[in-house]
């Protein structure tokens, strides 16, 4: 069919504007947990019919390719759909981010490319100019095409080495090995970085002046690839969900740059919609940790402190270790409980276990609420993915800000596998690498019990104060275990 008859054109047009609508429907129902499910329905229709509209518009070159590539992909999302853990959903969004960023600068410099091989060089710049400009190279295009190159690399590279902290993995440096998770930091690395970063911005300036090679273009992937890894390599696993949170937002801009690039209205739409919904959820993150958007893009963030006080000097003599029988008589007297869930529920997979302890110590007439942090666990709103999962009802689940003024009131609080969120040396001690980071403020509940495998800090790499306070008890365990021992104790009672 003809994509230039005014009948396909228009209907193209109102399925993308469908489209359109329904992206903005189903952002707004990922606002929370009780729509979230219907926003992402909502959003894979926006997206099957947007590409369906794409497709029937015609320019097709080669079908055996489109249906090759719908399979592949398909077989792909489902299988890391059905085999990827919930531990896994951060590294898998890091992904996600990563595959948009390269989606789009491929698609970028393959329009790029097209668009030039109807250039005729005749040997005058000027001319060449001329000619470049009168196939469609206008300025325009080729300053989103350089965009969607810089943005998109970044992206790329940027969710790789994310992924590769948020896996926990190791890499040889000078025969040296480090953590992925913690901040690796070049020697020189700010002025590395600024020199790879104004280079790139040259790069940009060099596809824009040279309309007649796409070799600018490719070079500027590759030095926008190489910021991208240069950017996140010093970023510490503690802040990886501020991380996750702009990665989104520069995935969506490039796809957004990559729109002009090809005149395509809704992926103008769909990337203006992530990249801004992406931005305001990193001023969330940011304000959450206690630092600025320059600080996520430009400084090292998440480094550990050595001049603190060690774990023995806070430890010491001071933790009272407990058992699941002293904690069910705790329990049984309880008014109240909240519960406050961290990246080591996720670990231990105790989402259902909590869900089920839950269940019993209602059914005895106990009020059980959880704590959500902004940034527990590795991406943002992790927790509260977990505990949807286990049909915790929503609104069970209370933010910081809403749960911190009442937490006098609270008789037990049940700390499982968080950390750095719940520590008070970030609102006490000014030089601590967590210092001013909002915290759920749990040590002003009546009593305090901390499930975790042992006091091996958190991703500041610094100890809590908490695990020694007097109205702490530690149980040592695994924390679906630990839950499973607590049930069974709480129903022998």
């Amino acid at each position: 069919m003809d994509p230039s008859t005014d009948t396909t054109t228009i209907i193209q047009n109102v399925a993308y504007l469908v489209a359109s609508v329904l992206f903005i429907r189903g952002l707004k129902g990922l606002t929370h947990p009780r729509t979230a499910v219907r926003g992402n329905l909502m959003g894979s229709l926006a997206m099957l019919i947007a590409i369906v509209a794409t497709l029937w518009g015609g320019g097709v070159v080669s079908w055996t390719w489109i249906v090759v590539g719908l399979a592949l992909g398909s077989v792909v999302g489902l299988v890391m759909a059905l085999k990827v853990p919930m531990t896994g959903m951060p590294q898998m969004v890091a992904i996600f981010n990563g595959l948009g960023g390269a989606a789009s600068f491929l698609v970028a410099g393959a329009e790029l490319t097209i668009v030039m091989a109807a250039v005729h060089v005749t040997g005058e710049a000027a001319e060449a100019s001329e000619s470049a400009t009168h196939v469609g190279l206008s300025t325009q295009l080729l300053v989103a095409t350089a965009l969607s190159g810089l943005i998109g690399a970044v992206t790329l590279t940027g969710s790789l080495i994310a992924f590769a902290k948020l896996a926990e993995m190791k890499i040889t440096i000078g025969g040296k090995k480090y953590w992925m998770s913690s901040s690796i930091c070049l020697p020189g690395r700010h002025a590395i970085n600024l020199f790879t970063a104004l280079a790139a911005v040259g790069l940009c300036a060099a596809v824009v002046m040279n309309p007649t090679t796409a070799m600018w273009y490719w070079l500027l992937v590759i030095v926008a690839a190489a910021l991208g890894v240069l950017i996140t390599l010093s970023i510490g696993g503690a802040d990886m969900p501020v991380v996750i949170a702009l990665l989104n937002s520069y995935s969506g801009l490039a796809a957004c740059a990559t729109g002009f690039v090809i005149n395509n209205n809704v992926l103008i739409v769909a990337g203006s919609l992530v990249g801004a919904s992406g931005l305001i959820l990193t001023g969330i993150m940011c304000k959450a940790m206690n630092r600025s958007l320059a600080n996520v893009m430009f400084a090292t963030m998440g480094a550990s402190s050595s001049d603190g006080p060690s774990a023995d000097d806070v430890y010491e003599g001071k933790v009272k270790s407990t058992s699941a029988d002293e904690i069910a008589m705790l329990l049984e007297d309880a008014q109240r409980v909240m519960i406050v869930p961290g990246y080591g529920m996720a670990v231990s997979q105790a989402q259902h276990t909590v869900r089920d302890l839950a269940n019993v110590l209602e059914a005895r007439g106990t009020t059980v609420e959880f704590a959500i942090h902004p940034v527990a666990g590795r991406m943002p709103g992790h927790m509260n993915v977990l505990l949807a999962e286990a049909d915790v009802p929503y609104d069970k689940l209370l933010e910081m800000d809403a749960v911190n003024p009442t937490l006098d009131t609270v008789d037990v609080a049940l700390v499982i596998g968080a950390n750095d969120v719940v520590n008070p040396v970030a609102l006490t001690d000014p030089d601590s690498p967590i210092a001013g980071m909002p915290i759920i403020e749990i040590n002003k509940s009546r009593t305090v019990v901390v499930i975790k495998r042992s006091l091996s800090p958190g991703f500041a790499g610094i100890p809590n104060p908490l695990f020694a306070e007097d109205k702490t008890l530690m149980f040592f365990n695994d924390g679906k275990k630990a839950f499973m021992e607590l049930i069974a104790a709480v129903k022998e009672l």
